[in-house]
């Protein structure tokens, strides 16, 4: 977890005082731009003390990226068995869950646009690391190095597409996006194989 930096995070009165500030910080983006909301805000809201939001977050920017990497995560889980094969429809399901997750954070965020480039090289390197492992799992004496360079491209390319996706106002559907960039990106991973 992003930020944390309490000793025991298994305790509930960790798990209740950080999800009071992850609530209120979530409210406050849904009143007010990002670059406008103060710890004094967050702080007020959650009913805490400065101290204690800095014993869990280092900063508000920590705070983002905690609240928006673990839904990430969450996203992607939901829909991709992480023990699965790389395949096209892993790949599919792999676009649907950043379509979710770009939309439902549009949702959930006032000015998304303006807090998702700061969050972007968390998501990025979390993508990269999830894909690693999916072809970790079926390379055939593929060195690790081109996996790593393979991985990152992917994750670059899968976030900018639906990054772009979302921005761009959604003009297709999550299955069409998938249905026209997926064979492009199985195109490049059989040079692997």
């Amino acid at each position: 977890m992003s930020g944390v930096l309490s000793p025991n995070s298994n305790d509930p009165r960790v798990i209740r005082t950080r999800q009071l500030i992850l609530d209120a910080f979530l409210n406050q983006l849904n009143l007010k731009n990002f670059s406008s909301i103060t710890i004094q805000n967050i702080t007020e809201q959650a009913t805490i003390n400065r101290a204690t939001f800095y014993a869990h977050f280092q900063d508000k920017y920590a705070l983002l990226e905690a609240l928006l990497s673990d839904a990430f995560m969450e996203y992607v889980t939901k829909r991709v068995d992480s023990e699965a094969r790389l395949s096209a429809e892993s790949m599919q399901q792999l676009i649907y869950s950043l379509c979710d997750y770009h939309v439902s954070s549009n949702e959930c965020i006032k000015k998304y646009d303006t807090v998702a480039p700061i969050i972007e090289e968390n998501i990025k390197t979390q993508l990269e690391q999830f894909l690693l492992q999916f072809m970790l799992q079926g390379a055939r004496e593929v060195d690790l190095k081109t996996l790593k360079a393979t991985a990152t491209m992917l994750s670059w390319s899968i976030y900018g597409i639906t990054y772009r996706w979302n921005i761009e106002g959604r003009q297709e559907s999550p299955a069409d996006l998938a249905k026209r960039v997926v064979p492009y990106i199985m195109g490049g991973l059989e040079l692997l194989n």
